[in-house]
């Protein structure tokens, strides 16, 4: 592990044929309430996973574009979610990533959690794109080029 922090990991998820990105998940003991069903808002953490597993695939880190000179950070504003079906203890799930749009100050993606053949949550999410004092600022063209083969 060098000085910075990297680690030798990398991106855990992978970009498939038709632009989504697809990272596995494990639901651990931690995931879940008393039942040993996840409890609603660690679906939540593994979607915001998912986006950065995203960046990471397309050679972005939040920390680089944080602590670089034009600072960007992203802010999510809105998000419409829908919970269709529980997931369990021990169960090996997928995050699936798909922007819709990434334009002017704004990303929006479209996220869904699957079990095998079995959809189990959904989120719309839209995104603000920031600069280092909060403001909204538009994407820059580095960023909307490397989202580019994520973009349906």
């Amino acid at each position: 592990m060098s000085d910075t922090g990297d680690d030798a990991l990398g991106p855990a998820g992978t970009l498939s044929a038709d632009g989504q990105h697809i990272m596995p998940v494990r639901v651990y003991y931690e995931d879940t309430d008393a039942s040993g069903i996840v409890y609603h808002a660690n679906y939540l953490r593994f979607v915001e996973r998912g986006r950065t597993d995203v960046l990471r695939c397309a050679g972005l880190d939040h920390r680089t574009m944080m602590d670089a000179e034009d600072s960007t950070a992203f802010a999510v504003r809105q998000m419409n979610i829908r919970f269709i079906a529980p997931a369990r203890l021990d169960d090996a799930l997928e995050v699936r990533t798909q922007f819709t749009e990434v334009r002017g100050a704004r990303i929006r993606a479209s996220q869904t959690v699957w079990r095998g053949e079995t959809q189990l949550f959904e989120a719309e999410v839209e995104i603000a794109v920031l600069d280092g004092k909060g403001r909204a600022r538009r994407i820059p063209a580095f960023v909307r080029d490397a989202l580019a083969p994520y973009v349906a």
